[in-house]
């Protein structure tokens, strides 16, 4: 029997990716159900609103600490929370392709563990950078809700993976920052197109930038390990 006939033609995720998407997954379902009346009873319609309450990321609360002086700790898991509800099934559908493709090729480089903080990493600094700049404009701002800010961290991860390989072959380093490019490309025309783009902008690029910043210090054996093993690929 030749060699390869036993092997499976699909690619295995890692096992860190699928502990990042089951949440979103599992949340989707219940919220299908309950539309169907199968779980929440007369309630079960407004089971993702109810979920977005409970999860949802409010800068008003670190502003409040801060001002405070105290640490609510009893709140601070909505730091991450945040992702794994989104606002709808097709919000929901493009930060599960995003998370499934784009982690699978971080989880190539990155040890588990390494995956799950950066994603989460992301989501918290990237809320709390939103948090930050809403505290210089005027106004109520939205809460936070949905994955983008932490997928937006593994498209940061997978843009030092270009970068290094890049490096390695003295090309052109800029080359990298494409993928991101072509997303704000797409999200400016989507804002324009369809308005009420609000600021969750904030959170995605800070989520980008710690993405790609934390990956320094995630990617197995650091940067020059990273290097040698692009080198020999």
């Amino acid at each position: 029997m030749r060699d390869g006939l036993n092997q499976s033609p699909l690619n295995p995720l890692p096992a860190a990716v699928w502990l990042l998407a089951l949440p979103v997954i599992a949340a989707e379902v219940v919220f299908a159900l309950g539309r169907a009346g199968f779980v929440g009873g007369a309630e079960g319609v407004g089971l993702r609103l109810s979920a977005m309450q409970i999860t949802a990321f409010a800068p008003e609360m670190i502003q409040r600490m801060w001002s405070l002086g105290v640490i609510d700790w009893d709140q601070l898991y909505r730091l991450v929370t945040y992702s794994f509800v989104n606002g709808s099934l097709t919000h929901a559908l493009f930060v599960l392709a995003f998370t499934l493709a784009l982690g699978n090729l971080v989880g190539r480089e990155f040890r588990p563990w390494a995956v799950i903080v950066l994603y989460l990493g992301s989501a918290a600094g990237g809320a709390l950078v939103y948090t930050a700049a809403m505290s210089l404009l005027s106004g109520r701002p939205a809460p936070l809700i949905g994955g983008y800010p932490a997928v937006y961290g593994l498209v940061g991860a997978f843009t030092f993976l270009l970068w290094a390989r890049l490096a390695a072959t003295h090309a052109n380093r800029l080359r990298a920052f494409t993928l991101i490019g072509m997303l704000l490309l797409f999200q400016l025309v989507f804002g324009v197109i369809f308005g009420n783009a609000g600021y969750g902008w904030i959170a995605e690029i800070a989520g980008f930038a710690i993405g790609f910043g934390l990956s320094f210090l995630l990617v197995d054996g650091g940067v020059a390990r990273a290097l040698r093993h692009i080198r020999q690929r």
